[in-house]
């Protein structure tokens, strides 16, 4: 599937994103550590925030295709960047699925992290270390 996502400068060192397929807006800002004010998401956060939502986007469908309850799961994930030449390195975090699951509903639900095309498009150089709970 193919769409635009349309982005324009809006001033004030923000960006304005317009997806394609529904409209929906959000900005992204200069961080903090590059010089910036860190009002919003910068550019480099949306790449850990993709991830966290892609994972638990994938373990939803899964979870209701096989009648699992799914609420209260939760990424916490944090980026770790480089300075030189400055990109993200390094990604870390913490994956809690719900309580009362089953052996094999887990094992299901796990899976999910290695089906995310956006975990699968990263460069390899880029570390991803996720502790499971």
């Amino acid at each position: 599937m193919e769409f635009k996502i349309s982005a324009v400068y809006a001033g004030d060192q923000q960006v304005e994103l317009t997806h394609g397929l529904s409209g929906n807006k959000l900005k992204t800002d200069l961080p903090p550590d590059n010089g910036g004010r860190g009002r919003t998401f910068s550019p480099t956060d949306l790449l850990p925030a993709s991830i966290a939502s892609c994972v638990l986007t994938i373990m939803a469908k899964v979870a209701e295709r096989d009648g699992i309850k799914f609420e209260g799961a939760s990424f916490e994930i944090e980026k770790h960047m480089q300075e030189s030449p400055r990109r993200v390195a390094r990604l870390t975090g913490v994956l809690t699925l719900p309580p009362g699951l089953t052996p094999k509903q887990r094992e299901k639900l796990l899976a999910c992290v290695k089906a995310c095309p956006v975990s699968r498009s990263l460069h390899p150089d880029i570390k991803l270390e996720f502790e499971y709970r």
